[in-house]
């Protein structure tokens, strides 16, 4: 198992394929595991570096709230311990966020952006005392209530699709305790409208048709934010496109990789 720690805190991840490297950041609450169709499909042209976020999965999860600077942080340590000077950056919902707090925290890190299922806003007070309650919740009911009021909303086939079980698997592997950190995490997170303003290299927007969570009036947003992005809707998914087609999904991810690579690429 390949780990690195950072401020103590060991970390998970995943370093498969050869090629550009494509560094992805998953959703809350899931693992590095929801990119297995990405890294199967594609890891013979691209290398794919998937870490599991601190508290999912195989990582660490350390104290106080999971900022999402403090995943961009992380991320940039893996770069650094990897020896990759700028890599394509890529997250789905929270995994977006966290991409963009890498481009602020080092934009020359990033050789193109790949924002999923995501928005630039920051939580209003509505939103954050939701995610409060959503903290409370795990840490006194655990992951299953949340999996069962969630993957309705994540995946368009349902909870009692082969998706919809893999999803709510994934969620109820994660423990409470690191759900809060990131739910906490996530209301904190400042809004990322400058960034993306100032952000002068290639981006792909991809986004479920029928997300009810960040809906695709919410990727036209993101799109019109950035100078020449790519706008992409995949058909018959909602907040996991990814992993609900992961075949339509990969055309989008692997053209917009290709296109960085140049004409003869």
């Amino acid at each position: 198992m390949l780990t690195i720690t950072v401020d103590g805190v060991a970390l998970h991840y995943r370093d498969v394929g050869q090629g550009p490297a494509v560094l992805l950041l998953h959703g809350c609450p899931l693992t590095g595991n929801s990119f297995d169709a990405q890294v199967k499909a594609l890891s013979g042209r691209y290398r794919f570096i998937v870490p599991d976020i601190r508290g999912f999965g195989e990582s660490a999860l350390g104290d106080g709230p999971t900022e999402m600077s403090l995943i961009a942080r992380d991320a940039l340590a893996l770069l650094d311990a990897l020896n990759i000077d700028s890599a394509v950056v890529g997250g789905v919902s929270m995994g977006g966020y966290a991409a963009m707090a890498l481009l602020r925290e080092d934009a020359g890190r990033v050789g193109g952006l790949v924002l999923i299922d995501t928005q630039a806003t920051a939580d209003d007070a509505e939103g954050k005392a939701r995610r409060e309650a959503t903290a409370k919740q795990a840490l006194e009911s655990g992951l299953a209530p949340i999996a069962e009021a969630m993957v309705p909303k994540m995946v368009a086939a349902g909870m009692d699709s082969p998706v919809g079980r893999d999803v709510a698997a994934m969620m109820r592997s994660v423990t409470p305790a690191a759900m809060a950190a990131a739910q906490r995490g996530m209301g904190l997170r400042p809004d990322s409208k400058d960034i993306l303003a100032r952000y002068a290299g290639p981006a792909l927007i991809v986004v479920g048709e029928h997300d009810p969570i960040t809906p695709p009036a919410k990727a036209k947003e993101l799109a019109g934010l950035i100078t020449g992005a790519r706008l992409e809707v995949i058909p018959g998914t909602a907040h996991l496109p990814n992993q609900e087609q992961p075949e339509r999904f990969n055309a989008v991810l692997d053209r917009f990789l290709a296109s960085l690579q140049g004409p003869n690429a």
